[in-house]
């Protein structure tokens, strides 16, 4: 049971990742000291797809799940519980495109603020 609800745990990390993913730089608009670690978070998410990694937490998990007795994961964690689910799994090249092009609007807007914020000063 222990091991179930940590691979549940590690599950739900990596849904806080992907949140953070998206909206990171604009946690960053309020909190600028936060940047640093969204580009490392987003930096991360772009070697693991372009270079085609497995990712540590889906090993985890996959670890996790077998000590528990559960099969692991037949594919990626985004494969298995993200395409397909929220958004259609023919559209995995637009999805990625609308992501990279969030994140860049987000550290657009974060370098104007910060831009603005120093000229204010």
């Amino acid at each position: 049971m222990g091991n179930r609800l940590l691979a549940d745990g590690v599950a739900g990390v990596h849904y806080g990742y992907l949140a953070y993913l998206v909206s990171g730089g604009f946690i960053a608009w309020r909190w600028p000291r936060t940047i640093v670690a969204h580009v490392l978070a987003a930096t991360w998410g772009v070697v693991v797809v372009a270079a085609h990694w497995p990712c540590p937490l889906t090993a985890a998990q996959n670890a996790l799940r077998e000590r528990a007795g559960q099969a692991p994961l037949s594919d990626t964690f985004i494969n298995s519980y993200i395409r397909g689910t929220f958004y259609p799994a023919t559209r995995e090249t637009e999805v990625r495109a609308l992501v990279a092009a969030i994140v860049a609007a987000s550290w657009l807007g974060f370098v104007l603020r910060r831009r603005r914020a120093v000229t204010c000063a």
